[in-house]
């Protein structure tokens, strides 16, 4: 039934999946349309995937503007996947112009757009010669990889890092470079050839398409293949007729009927579009989680867990603990004494790195049993801003370390930790990661961090949270949520009070450290970034 509005989107309901029909190839009986006598399809030249939450940037850095809000509840875990929209239709009709438009008009950071372009199949020698000459068929579904398409929109859904390959249109091949996507409360996905496998539209939680007249998609084509692809006439009314239009005939237009909602006229349909956000509105909200909150009344009175070490408090760490914690110390002490502390801090968590035996020889001859530390690499973590303060520590001790950032701020509406930036070296899922930060009040901020590297692939049992100070309740949430993460501290103090602040404490470490002056509703999780 037609919705409100002129020429507005429709809502099919009741379609049932058309049933496969004879193939003329082994991978088409998965598709969904039937596959009779195969006219060969088109060539496809559209845009990549692209990942453009709101953003800041600067000569320097890369800020985002709007945070991501917890995707996972107090046990760790994610509670739900990625909202997914499918965006299907013809070649040229509006998919990725509608996509931005309800990016736009969502207004909700961490949205995520996915290109089925992005994942062509790798060609053979002859095949490259048959695309070299527009006699390539790349809007058949064999043109592309499904199962690598099917197998990144999984991990997408579930919050995972993924690596995106990159297509070349102009030498019709990968490039060896891939492009890394991470942290999708949205995700939408657009393609020819979206709906056309079953195993794929099961990941779609709303299927969206875009019906253009075919004049006009033609007009959009020729204009776009001559201005950007160097393209002659020609040679695109060729191809068009060979395989465009057939193939949309035959394996796009009937895709149709598995839609939830069909825009006509595509961008131009405004009154769509603005059901369509609506609807997404309202399905993000039901993912609103509240997850500070439910640490705060959680894991009290609990003994500490066994993951936890604290550094020895010798007559030396309790004096500088003294400094440190005295608010009359001067900014200058402050910095000093804080120094020494995270240089003891970092020494004792790489006592826990697996090392194994060794033998080398001394320069008198003799050989000497050692320790040689059994990993691939270390890499260092820290949450802005406190967190960066440890870097230099960590250099000192750890030749040659990487480093990388994530940014954690408090959301002052909702209490809750956002997520607005991170920076990770490559492969960082092989390495031992120190994660710092210099005070852990709730835990909430910390466990958004090593929620960020589990995502990243990175084993639990190879992360090590280090902090100068932690309340016991960031202990025990942290413990309880990744119960094989090494926790690292110097102290732990017993309370938090209302406004999540350490109890003796420390005060705001950041703003003692960097001489900056702290709002006064400041907690030790929120080392806001100064701009």
């Amino acid at each position: 039934a037609p919705m409100s509005g002129p020429a507005a989107c429709v809502r099919i309901s009741g379609c049932r999946a058309l049933a496969p029909g004879g193939s003329s190839a082994r991978s088409l009986e998965r598709l969904y349309p039937a596959v009779g006598s195969a006219k060969p399809p088109r060539k496809r030249t559209t845009s990549q995937c692209k990942s453009e939450p709101p953003l800041l940037r600067t000569s320097k850095r890369t800020i985002y503007t709007a945070g991501r809000p917890p995707w996972y509840n107090e046990h760790g875990t994610q509670s739900k996947e990625a909202f997914v929209i499918g965006l299907g239709g013809g070649s040229a009709s509006g998919k990725t112009t509608v996509a931005t438009m309800i990016i736009e008009a969502l207004d909700v950071p961490w949205v995520v757009l996915l290109s089925m372009d992005s994942f062509y199949k790798v060609l053979t020698k002859q095949q490259q010669e048959q695309a070299a000459s527009n006699d390539f068929n790349f809007d058949h579904p064999d043109a592309f990889d499904f199962d690598l398409i099917i197998a990144t929109l999984k991990k997408l859904k579930q919050g995972k890092s993924v690596k995106i390959p990159i297509y070349d249109f102009t030498t019709h091949s990968r490039k060896k470079e891939w492009k890394t996507l991470y942290g999708a409360n949205v995700i939408i996905f657009e393609g020819i050839m979206a709906f056309a496998d079953k195993e794929l539209l099961k990941l779609l939680d709303l299927k969206i398409f875009v019906d253009t007249d075919s004049d006009i998609r033609l007009v959009r084509r020729l204009r776009r293949d001559i201005s950007e692809r160097g393209r002659d006439i020609e040679g695109v009314i060729k191809q068009y007729n060979k395989f465009v239009k057939p193939a949309f005939d035959q394996y796009i237009q009937p895709t149709m009927r598995l839609a939830d909602i069909v825009v006509p006229r595509g961008s131009g349909n405004r009154v769509a579009i603005e059901l369509i956000v609506q609807h997404v509105h309202s399905q993000l909200e039901e993912r609103e989680l509240s997850v500070r909150a439910a640490l705060a009344s959680a894991h009290q009175c609990h003994p500490l867990p066994q993951t936890l070490s604290v550094l020895k408090s010798t007559p030396q760490v309790r004096g500088m603990h003294t400094i440190i914690r005295n608010k009359e110390t001067s900014r200058d002490e402050f910095i000093f004494y804080s120094k020494r502390l995270m240089r003891l801090l970092i020494e004792h968590a790489l006592s826990f790195l697996p090392f194994q035996s060794c033998t080398v020889q001394t320069p008198q001859g003799q050989d000497y049993e050692g320790r040689t530390y059994s990993g691939k690499q270390i890499t260092g973590v820290s949450i802005l801003r406190a967190g960066e303060t440890m870097e230099p520590a960590l250099r000192a001790v750890c030749k040659d370390v990487r480093i990388g950032t994530i940014l954690i701020q408090t959301n002052c509406n909702t209490g809750e930790p956002e997520l607005h930036y991170l920076r990770l070296p490559k492969d960082i899922s092989e390495d031992h990661v120190i994660l710092m930060d210099c005070t852990v009040s709730t835990g909430a901020a910390a466990m958004m961090a090593v929620r960020v590297l589990l995502d990243h692939d990175v084993p639990e049992d190879k992360i090590f949270l280090l902090s100068l100070l932690m309340a016991e309740m960031g202990v025990h949430s942290v413990a309880y949520a990744f119960p094989r993460v090494k926790i690292i501290t110097t102290a732990v103090d017993k309370k938090v009070n209302d406004l999540f602040r350490i109890i003796p404490g420390i005060g705001n470490f950041g703003d003692r450290y960097f001489g900056t002056d702290a709002p006064p509703d400041w907690s030790d999780e929120e080392d806001a970034l100064s701009t």
